[in-house]
Formats: C-alpha cells, structure tokens, sequence
C-alpha cells in the first residue's frame, strides 16, 4: 500500500528536498504551504498556515505520516491528533537543550511538546545548514571589518544530506529521537570565514571578537556540534561551488528559516 505522507513547509530549502526523495521511495506526497507551489505537478498541493491553523485539518486528512519541515507546531499537532494517530517526523537542531539561544528555545518547546502529544512521533536534530552559514557571512562581509565570534565552530551539514535521511525516516516506523546528522567537518568560524571570502571574491580583514552572554559561552563550549554524528558528506566548500556555479545563493529561505522573528514566546 502507498504511503501518503504531508510535507509542511515543502517548498523550502529542506522540504523541496525531502518530497523529491520521498517521490522516488513511490510515497504519496502532499505540501503544505502558504502560497509557493511545489515544482513537480506530481505533488498535491494544499495552502494553509502552520501559526494561524489555517487549512490544516483537510491538509491532514487521509495522510499516513506528516512531516514538520517548518515550525511551530501546536496548530500542526492539535490538527493531527483531530485527524487521527500520523507518524509526526519533526526536524529540529543539534544543542536545542545546551545553547540557551531564543530560537532553540523554541525548537525545544516544539520537540517537548510533540513527545508529550501522544502521537507516534519521530524527531531528527540536524547541525546547521551551509545555506545559514552563507547568509550570516554574507551580513558578517556588510561592514569593512568582518567581526565574528572568538573561539566558536561549526559543523554545517547539507541539505542534501539531511533531507534523505529525513525522508527515509518519514517512510519507517516511529523512532523517538533518531541519532543526531551532523556535517563531514567541525571548522572554526574564522576557517569557514576565510574560505567564504576566498570563494565569494571578497577582501575583508577578520577580526575575532569575544563576544559576552550565555549563548555565546554556550556555543564556544560546543554544545550545537555532533562530532560523533558526521553523517553528512557535502563540505561547506562544496556547496559553494555548486550554489556560485548556479549563478545564487538561498539567502532569502535561510533568512525566512532561522533569522524571521517568531511570535510564540519561548520558554523561560
């Protein structure tokens, strides 16, 4: 029997490649969206809201799993448990519950209350995208003096990598929290700063800046790294080259994604 899963946010960076890899497996898919319409005219498309509530519950009906590409998910939780019981696969992020970021907050929130829901649920927590490394070296080169974190790295990983894994997730059975994806290499800012300018054809003097607050401890402690998860195989200089040889880079759906400001308050 087909299996008719909903990808929400399924036009985006992530999504758009989770519902590619799930039409190969021969899944039934559905997006969710509020407006873009998927690129293959095999997908069913539904407009709805995930923050209004919008469109959700016919969205849901009939589907197997769902897949929460974008959040919150309140609205997309109360939906599914009207509708049934649904696989509910969530991507979330590596040090939700270590960096006391607001954003993270929230993620964790969202982890915390689809675990309590009762649905048969599934949660991935992925390292940060090469496509929000970009945009925030693309606002760090702004200024003549490119300031970055002292003491801070990363370990991007590529969402080519993590939207097959998130697929084959959605297309098994339920899984609680999978094992963390994280990238191919843990790279000091000031690293990954270098090669983006080299790459981008920028000059700009790199000048490392320590700066205060918990979230900034917390990240120089390296609680958003996974480096016993580095599933991923795409390096940061990897997807440069492909993004500057098609001409762009996302900018605009990493800054929707992660920079947008949220209207749900994180817990305290």
């Amino acid at each position: 029997m087909t299996t008719r899963i909903l990808v929400t946010g399924g036009t985006g960076t992530l999504g758009r490649v989770v519902v590619e890899h799930l039409q190969l497996a021969g899944a039934d898919v559905r997006v969710l969206s509020r407006g873009r319409r998927p690129r293959s005219a095999d997908v069913e498309h539904v407009r709805g809201d995930v923050r209004s509530g919008g469109g959700l519950d016919s969205a849901v009906a009939g589907v197997d799993t769902i897949v929460a590409c974008v959040d919150p998910v309140e609205q997309l939780v109360a939906a599914a448990k009207r509708a049934g019981s649904p696989h509910l696969v969530y991507i979330s992020i590596v040090g939700v519950d270590q960096v006391p970021f607001r954003y993270y907050r929230q993620k964790l929130a969202d982890e915390q209350l689809i675990a309590a829901s009762g649905l048969p649920w599934t949660v991935l927590r992925a390292t940060q995208f090469h496509d929000l490394i970009a945009v925030v070296m693309r606002m760090l080169t702004k200024p003549p003096v490119m300031a970055i974190p002292a003491g801070v790295s990363d370990q991007p990983v590529d969402v080519r990598d993590v939207g097959p894994r998130l697929a084959r997730l959605a297309l098994g059975e339920p899984a609680g929290r999978a094992p963390d994806f994280a990238g191919p290499q843990v790279r000091t800012f000031a690293d990954l700063a270098r090669s983006y300018l080299e790459m981008a054809g920028k000059r700009r003097p790199i000048m490392p800046v320590r700066f205060p607050g918990k979230v900034f401890r917390a990240f120089r402690a390296g609680g958003h790294l996974a480096p016993g998860h580095a599933a991923g195989t795409i390096t940061f200089e990897e997807y440069m080259a492909d993004q500057l040889a098609s001409g762009h880079l996302p900018y605009a759906d990493a800054i929707n994604h992660y920079l947008k400001p949220h209207r749900r308050k994180a817990p305290q």
